[in-house]
């Protein structure tokens, strides 16, 4: 959600004086009603990949949206492409008789995706019952790989913390995201852009929203926006339990962190250009 403008204080993006001393990428590219997915940010990582390892320097993918880190390092997955005749029609589906038909069409036929996608995501929603009206294959079934992209050599690092330091270190930023205005920014981007833009529908800012409206009651927000996001982790704690390859170091390591650096780049030969 960092590519959104705008959608600061919600999403944590890096600060402008972090970003003026460590240059940062697909940061700022895109108006929060805009559609952004997996394909785009591979694309476009792709591209600043490429452009960092020829002039030399180490990239560093950074993020915890797993699918599409996932989706980075091991290729996107062989989904059919976009029909707009199947497109159209489950949109006036969508505009007739509302979501409710749609999510129970994806439940009973791919469960799995139905887990996935959140109940507003009206866009990955109709993208899943898509692939299955168009194959009568649940969009799940088309796995990616579970090798490394060719042409990539990655040291996969995830940072982990006891649970209980986690959560309340994510309630403490809950309470900090309020206190630097972050009511006030999603109320801006509201008034702009509507609850349906696709940015309105991350954490710490769909809990302002209810049926179109725009919430004031903001100690209720809080707890939710601080529950969701603990959900999140867990979910996110789940997810990187799966990815081969992965060393885990705790979040406060650094002396860690860098032996597992030199140790990697002594072993390979990285850089000055990212192998074809």
């Amino acid at each position: 959600m960092q590519v959104y403008r705008g959608m600061d204080i919600g999403t944590a993006k890096p600060s402008p004086q972090l970003q003026a001393l460590i240059p940062h990428h697909l940061i700022d590219i895109l108006e929060p009603d805009k559609e952004f997915n997996a394909g785009d940010f591979v694309h476009l990582a792709d591209a600043a990949v490429r452009d960092i390892a020829s002039r030399g320097k180490l990239p560093v993918v950074s993020g915890g949206t797993g699918f599409y880190l996932k989706n980075f390092t091991q290729g996107l997955p062989t989904t059919p492409p976009s029909d707009a005749d199947v497109r159209a029609q489950l949109k006036a589906e969508l505009q007739r008789g509302g979501i409710e038909p749609l999510i129970r069409e994806l439940a009973d036929r791919d469960a799995v995706s139905a887990e996935r996608i959140h109940l507003n995501d009206s866009y990955r929603l109709i993208r899943a019952l898509e692939v299955l009206r168009l194959t009568g294959k649940p969009l799940s079934s088309f796995a990616i790989s579970e090798k490394t992209r060719k042409g990539f050599d990655f040291l996969l690092i995830e940072l982990e913390r006891p649970r209980d330091e986690l959560y309340k270190r994510i309630d403490a930023r809950c309470a900090q995201m309020f206190k630097d205005g972050l009511a006030e920014e999603v109320h801006g981007l509201f008034k702009k852009y509507g609850p349906d833009a696709p940015g309105m529908k991350a954490i710490g800012y769909r809990e302002f929203l209810q049926n179109g409206q725009f919430r004031t009651d903001f100690g209720e927000i809080q707890a939710l926006v601080a529950r969701n996001s603990r959900r999140y982790a867990k979910r996110q704690i789940t997810f990187f339990a799966t990815l081969p390859g992965v060393t885990r170091f705790n979040a406060d390591d650094a002396e860690g962190i860098n032996r597992a650096l030199i140790q990697k780049q002594r072993k390979e030969e990285w850089f000055p250009e990212v192998r074809d």
